[in-house]
């Protein structure tokens, strides 16, 4: 009874979060590809590969949404259980991983103007984007090696990455441990510093508008509000795994806080860029009323 609970709970959130997060993100990926156009930042570029990274996330959702409804089974190929699993995994920490760069990029511009616009090049955003999401594939490649490996592979499993032998658990919590520090505290201590530090420098600054002081607020908390709710308690679960020596069955439920994320990073986008919020609300409507108006213009001529 617990499991059928369990699975549809878990069916809710996925499909919630399917609802919600696919028509946001494929709204912020249109105006970031419109802004790009124009005049790319580095924040435009890595907010783009966050969206990205969402929407790669919300494209295996349907598989997760199928899981779940099955009770928790996987009733599909072995393979496509560890593409799945790798997808779902490294976007998780691919968005992270982005959100801590943002943070940086944001510090620098606000503490170093002089060094920021030397690194206006897009080469440089893309760069890190390109980084960022090798880091994340390297680590995330454990769900294939855990799976497959001859001598740790579990043939008998009737289950999607879960139910571990001994021989999988001895590699794999020493190295989720590892993403605890690497991929989950690194990445929040950065952005917990260069937010704050970006607060403390801009109210330093009487010149400042209280709104961009406002906005600045905003970012911070909106980032970090991503990291605390949606990254770290199913990261702790990695720590907990690693002294219980097991994979805890509660991380089901740190995993659902995790699908919310790409709810969240719209928002985040509408603070942290002022591509989203111009683009958005100003560009793709300008664009429309330039086609009707053109449309009507030449519906004048022909009459």
């Amino acid at each position: 009874m617990e499991l059928i609970v369990r699975s549809e709970v878990i069916l809710s959130v996925y499909i919630i979060t399917f609802l919600i997060g696919l028509p946001a993100n494929l709204l912020a990926l249109y105006a970031f590809i419109v802004k790009i156009h124009s005049k790319p930042l580095p924040t435009d570029i890595l907010l783009l590969n966050l969206t990205v990274s969402d929407l790669l996330f919300l494209i295996i959702l349907p598989l997760k949404m199928y899981e779940a409804a099955s009770g928790m089974k996987w009733n599909l190929s072995s393979f496509l259980c560890s593409l799945t699993s790798f997808t779902f995994f490294s976007t998780i920490y691919t968005s992270s991983l982005l959100l801590m760069a943002v943070s940086v990029v944001r510090y620098i511009g606000v503490a170093h103007p002089i060094t920021y616009h030397q690194l206006l090049k897009p080469v440089y955003a893309i760069v890190i984007s390109a980084v960022i999401w090798l880091i994340s594939a390297a680590h995330c490649s454990i769900t294939f090696i855990t799976q497959h490996h001859p001598s740790l592979s579990s043939k008998n499993s009737t289950v999607c990455y879960e139910n571990f032998t001994r021989n999988q658990l001895d590699i794999l919590l020493p190295v989720r441990l590892e993403f605890f520090f690497v991929l989950c505290l690194v990445p929040l201590l950065i952005c917990v510093y260069c937010y704050l530090q970006c607060i403390l420098i801009l109210y330093s600054r009487p010149r400042i508008a209280k709104m961009q002081k406002q906005k600045a607020i905003g970012m911070a908390l909106g980032t970090l509000a991503v990291f605390l709710i949606c990254v770290v308690p199913y990261n702790l679960s990695h720590v907990v795994g690693y002294f219980e020596g097991v994979s805890p069955k509660w991380r089901y439920y740190t995993l659902l806080l995790s699908t919310f994320n790409t709810c969240i990073d719209p928002i985040i986008f509408y603070f942290s860029s002022s591509t989203f919020h111009c683009t958005s609300e100003k560009s793709i409507f300008r664009r429309w009323r330039h086609n009707v108006s053109g449309l009507q213009k030449h519906g004048t001529s022909s009459g």
